[in-house]
Order: C-alpha cells, then structure tokens, then sequence
C-alpha cells in the first residue's frame, strides 16, 4: 500500500468569531490525490476552513502546513462581483501567464525583425518559439475554448466581455480559469450552485481526471458521489474524516453513532448502577471504602457523548382547502421571443393534478421563462388557460429579495395570509429547523440560506395546490434541502419545479419536462429513469450517423408501407404493457410500506425482488418505446 505524504497538514486549528469557536483543536490532513468532499450544516465554518487554508484568515491557535511546491486554486462566492472589460477568452488564457508572455515577446520579435534584421534576435526568436512549443503554446487556445464551452459558454460569448454576464456566468468564467491553471489544491465552495447540468455533468467528469487534490464544498449530493473519495464533515468543531465518498460517509456515519450510542447507553447504566450504590450505602462504615472508590471511579471516567441526531423528520402537514379540477393548465400554440431569440414557437403542454413535473436542462433554454408563462408573469403569443379551482404558488429568488427584512420571522409568516393560528406557524419555523428563540429575529440579521428557508416556508404554507418552485435548493444544506423532499413528497397537490440538483429530482418527480427545438416535451416516468433513457437515446443517434446504404426511393417507401402496421401495433402492446408495469410498482411501493411487511423481512425481500424485476422491465421498455416512436416518424 503506498503512503502518500500530506500536501495541507492541519494540526489542532482553533479559530473563534465574536467569542464563538467555529473550531477547537480540529485537525485534518489533504494527500496530493485527495478528491475530498467537505460537508457540514450551513454557518459551521466551511467556507472559513478553505479561507484560513488560502490564508486569507489567521488560525487564532494550531498550525496549517503546506508542502513546499503546493500551489491552491480557489473558488468562492466572493468572486461573483468580479468585473474585468477583458474578453472570457482572454480571463481564461490567463491561466497560462508565463506562456502568453512568451507569445507576445515572440511578436514583438517577429514585427522588429521585419523592420530590421538582427542575427541575435534572430536566435532568442527561434529559441522562444522552442520554448513555445514545448509548452503547448500552440494548443493552449483550443484547450481554453474546450473548458469555456463545457461548462456552458457558446462559441460566440468568448469574445464578449466578462462584464456583460451576470454573476453567475462570471463564476464560472472564474472557474474556467481555475481548471485551466491546474492547481495541485483545487478549493471550490459550492461550484454547482451556478451550472446547469450539462455544465454539472462536463464538470464532473473533469474533476474524476483532474491530476491533483480538490476540495469541495457542495450540498449537491450526487455530485459529490460521482468525485470524492474522501469526506469531511464539519461539526460540534472538530474535522471528522471518512475514507470514502457521500454515500460511504451516511453508511459510516450510521454505523459509528450505533456503535457510540450503544457505548453511551451502557456507560449511562454503570453510572446509574454506581450512584444508587453510593447513595444506598453512603452511610454505612463497612461499605465506606467500595463507595469511595465507586465515587473516584466515577470521577475519572471518559464520559460518552450522547448521539445528536442531525437529520430532521418534518412533523407538519401542507395541505390546502380547495381541491383544483383534472386539469391543471393547459397551454396552447405557445411563442416567445426576445428580439431575435426564439425560447418557444408554436409549442403546446397540459398539466394534470397529481402532476410532479421536474422541469430541466442547461440554461438559456427559458425554464425560468416557461415557468412563469405557467404563472401568468410572463407575456407571450398563445393560449393559456388556468384550470378549475386552481390557486397558484410560486417560489423563485426574487421571493427572497421580497422579504420584509424589517419584520420578524413570524410576523413575516403571518403575512402570508393562511389563517393559521402562532403556534401552527411557530411548528412550520421549527421545521425548517428555526430554534424558538430564532422566531423573533429580523429578516435582515439571516444569512443567504436562512431567508431561503423563510421564503420557502411562506410558499408552502400558502395553501396553493399548485406550486411552480425555481431552483428552491439553492443555499439550502443537506438537511434544509432533505426537509423540502419531506414536504414535497407529502404534498397532495401539483408542483413543476426547476432545478440542477439531481439527488432532489430523482426524490420528488413523477415527470420529466424538458425544451428541446423550442418545444416542451415530455418524459413520463422519473429521473432515473429519464437519465437511462436518455443515454441509450445518445448512443442510439451516435450510432445513427453511419451512412445508410442507398437504395432506390421505391425500395425504402415499400419497406415503410410494409412495416407500417406492425410498428403501430408493437408501439400499441408496449405503451400497454409500460403502463401496466407502472401500476405494478405503485402498488408493489404501497405493499412495502404497510408495518406488518417492513417487520416481516422474507416477505418484504420477496416483494423488493418483484419490484426491481417490474423496474429494470419498465426501463427496457422505455428504450424500446423510444426507439419504436423514432421508427414510426
């Protein structure tokens, strides 16, 4: 087994805000192959790690070591408000200095050559262009354009300047540059929260390959699965190590507070076996020294911390008053533009109740612009036409930017109108996981991802039965954005949400939207089962462009009418039996759920085996529906 020697050492670090100890004798150590995922609830001091590491801060005790050839990239939220009139080309070619100042000494050479000769000259230019080459200087352009479009920049916006681009588009312009540097630390405090998931998955499969360390901080779970190798979590002060990723780290974690709370509980009964024995025979002489030595025995002992269970199980219903009609919305010949770009043209869709639609892609598409055309916000040509009944919720970050920041958090949801009485509102607060003391604070003293909880709590308690959520996981940590599951998935209502977080999707969506050619389609199923389809499709369009062998037009037109039937009828069976498979699971999920079969774990294995076998079926079948549909155009 080769041991690796520490690239950061951190040794007993101790650092203090206002009194309050984020850190207390933590340590923790980042080996040169380190793919580490940092993890830890909001305000416990990530972004302040990845700062006293960049040395921006000063531990106020303990030591943080560097190797001598370590160098750190690092990406935080700060830089949103960077402004630079250079190009996003021209930001990223800045990873690479020391080369683009051998380029631009290689020009000034060749125009004075051309004005005069000189045989000295003559020699630095060609030993420069050695140089040059050797350092890829050729190829550097291409490899910066390749990284700028993957993680979302078309050809065109290259050359635009990076002040045209909101502050996300500046992020990842920022981390552009970083990837092309290649750091041997590379710190990125939430990356994921600005890119779409083209730009996620692009991202992904850069870092998988990415020769040095990484240090992420991120609440995209999935994300951090598909890179780490290492966690970290950040709690009670200390660094907590696991060796392994996102989902190793829940499994580990489990386990290490079973072991531990089985250790308290068992220590809690030795103290109390002890103290009734003292206090029994503390009177007595001839027991007088086995109760001394009881009383130093438990002076000295270790006490065992007991668990603190951080996952939080939401305890309050959402429900609302009126039941809305079949139909939720309908949309009909759909256009919308701006100037000369074209979002939708002449696209229908309809929205069902019960509907979980998840609405994603990459950016630029107009998901934020088709969800407030379902809102009514949005000016556009062609028919909406809200349903029956139908009371609509929307959450997006303006939501946030519209909190009273002089009110008080329960007088802010107090302003939602539900009619619900203090202590109805006061439980919503604690399921967002506000203490009591925290229901009196204002607005303006909450961080960024507190006011998301406000702003999310006011949308769901709004007693809409539909609910148009943009990118409401944004700011929120694991345990935030596992509560927001919970009240999804207990909403009996209809919801369309936006969003990159893949773990979220795959939790809460029954459909998949998406906009591809300006139209809405649709995928009817779940994310897991849109992504497999999805692959197979690519692979099926790759494999696709092989040159067909040409054969006269009549050959091809009998070859159509020939099948045609057959095709219908295929397509008619698999729809069928698609279908009839989801039924199954549904009531197979219902089965697994019932006491009485979670408590029986042959029977319950048994129907688990009936489950998968419906599951893997149904995705075979939606490849081979997809397939039939593409056959029939």
């Amino acid at each position: 087994m080769l041991i690796f020697a520490a690239m950061i050492s951190i040794n007993n670090l101790s650092y203090y805000i206002g009194g309050r100890a984020l850190y207390e004798n933590a340590s923790m150590f980042v080996r040169p192959d380190d793919k580490i995922g940092l993890i830890g609830l909001n305000g416990r001091g990530k972004s302040t790690l990845l700062k006293l590491i960049n040395g921006e801060l000063t531990p106020d005790a303990g030591t943080i070591s560097k190797s001598k050839n370590c160098t750190i990239g690092f990406l935080n939220q700060d830089q949103l408000s960077y402004q630079s009139s250079d190009s996003i080309l021209t930001l990223a070619m800045g990873a690479f200095r020391k080369v683009v100042d051998m380029e631009r000494q290689i020009e000034q050479l060749i125009h004075e050559l051309e004005n005069e000769y000189n045989e000295d000259k003559v020699n630095r230019l060609a030993q420069l262009q050695e140089k040059y080459d050797q350092a890829g200087g050729y190829a550097l352009q291409s490899k910066a354009e390749e990284v700028l479009e993957g993680i979302g920049f078309s050809t065109h916006d290259l050359h635009r300047p990076l002040n045209e681009f909101s502050g996300g588009w500046r992020m990842r312009a920022m981390l552009a540059r970083l990837l092309l540097e290649r750091p041997s630390l590379l710190m990125l405090d939430e990356p994921t929260n600005h890119l779409d998931l083209p730009s996620i998955e692009w991202v992904e499969n850069y870092l998988k390959n990415y020769e040095g360390a990484v240090i992420i901080v991120s609440h995209d779970r999935r994300f951090l699965d598909n890179i780490t190798n290492k966690t970290v979590e950040v709690t009670r002060q200390q660094l907590i190590t696991y060796e392994g990723n996102y989902s190793f780290y829940l499994e580990e974690k489990a386990l290490r507070e079973e072991i531990q709370q089985n250790a308290y509980e068992n220590q809690q009964a030795k103290i109390r076996q002890a103290e009734r024995f003292i206090e029994r025979f503390r009177a007595k002489a001839s027991k007088a020294r086995q109760v001394k030595s009881k009383e130093k025995a438990l002076e000295r002992m270790e006490r065992i911390e007991e668990v603190v269970n951080d996952v939080a199980e939401i305890r309050f219903r959402f429900q609302f008053n009126q039941q809305p009609g079949k139909t939720i919305v309908t949309l009909k010949n759909i256009s919308k533009s701006y100037g000369s770009l074209s979002i939708l043209h002449n696209t229908s869709a309809e929205i069902m109740r019960g509907d979980k639609i998840a609405l994603i892609g990459a950016n630029g598409r107009g998901k934020s612009t088709l969800l407030r055309i379902l809102a009514g916000n949005e000016t556009f040509d062609g028919q909406r036409i809200p349903g029956y009944n139908v009371i609509t919720g929307f959450y997006a970050q303006h939501q946030i930017e519209s909190l009273n920041l002089e009110n008080e958090m329960l007088e802010e949801l107090k302003q939602a109108g539900t009619g619900k009485t203090e202590q109805q509102l006061r439980n919503v607060l604690g399921c967002f996981l506000f203490s009591d003391e925290d229901h009196f604070k204002k607005i303006k003293v909450l961080s960024g991802g507190e006011k998301s909880r406000v702003a999310l709590a006011k949308t769901l308690i709004s007693e809409a039965n539909f609910l148009l959520l943009d990118e409401p996981t944004n700011h929120l940590d694991f345990i935030s954005e596992n509560i927001l599951i919970q009240a999804l998935q207990q909403y009996e209502g209809t919801f369309v949400v936006v969003s990159h977080n893949r773990h979220f999707i795959s939790q809460v969506a029954n459909k998949i939207w998406y906009i591809e050619d300006h139209q809405i389609k649709e995928y009817p199923g779940t994310y897991e089962e849109y992504d497999y389809w999805l692959k197979n499709r690519k692979i099926n369009e790759a494999s696709s462009k092989t040159p067909e062998m040409v054969q006269p037009k009549s050959v091809k037109q009998t070859k159509r009418s020939a099948t045609s039937v057959n095709l219908k009828h295929e397509l008619s069976q698999t729809e069928a039996r698609i279908e009839q498979l989801e039924k199954e699971k549904a009531a197979l999920e219902d089965e697994m759920m019932k006491p009485e079969v979670y408590a029986d774990f042959e029977r319950l294995s048994t129907i688990q085996q009936r489950y998968n076998a419906a599951e893997e079926e149904l995705k075979q079948l939606l490849v081979k529906w997809d397939n039939l549909i593409s056959a029939s155009m």
